[in-house]
């Protein structure tokens, strides 16, 4: 009874894994702004509301000229060996991450803020509800390594 569970369960996380991997959501910039967060817990993003605990984090700042600032970002996440860059254009990157044991795909944006001197993000996994904080992880590593820490 015990090893039909697990290998049911085993199943389920295949399937899921197997469908974070098919179609990517429609992404890219809606009137400048990153699309807002699902309700559930497995996304981060620095245009949410800054009252929503779940959901916001700041964005990466930076200091000096926004062009370096961007070429650091895209070398990190270059260089990342679970991402893969989607596409780039402009002031914005998307790239895909893939979890190690099952492969779930999480989705990952930035847009350039030159003028601000900031760099807005969203990390979101593609399926599923909850993310065991991967997604905010993520972002406050790259954020670590754009700071040079």
């Amino acid at each position: 009874m015990v090893a039909g569970a697990g290998l049911l369960l085993g199943l389920a996380l295949w399937l899921l894994a197997q469908k974070s991997q098919t179609g990517r959501p429609g992404l890219e910039l809606e009137n400048g702004q990153l699309r807002p967060c699902p309700a559930s817990p497995n996304c981060v993003s620095s245009q949410a509301d800054p009252s929503d605990s779940v959901h916001y984090l700041p964005p990466i700042g930076f200091e000096g000229d926004p062009d370096i600032a961007w070429q650091r970002l895209i070398g990190i996440v270059a260089r990342r060996p679970d991402a893969r860059v989607i596409g780039q254009k402009d002031n914005y990157l998307r790239a895909e991450f893939r979890s190690r044991v099952f492969g779930f795909v999480d989705d990952v944006e930035f847009v350039l803020d030159p003028q601000a001197g900031k760099i807005h993000f969203r990390s979101a996994s593609r399926v599923g509800y909850g993310d065991f904080g991967v997604n905010r992880r993520r972002i406050e590593a790259i954020r670590a390594e754009m700071k040079g820490l």
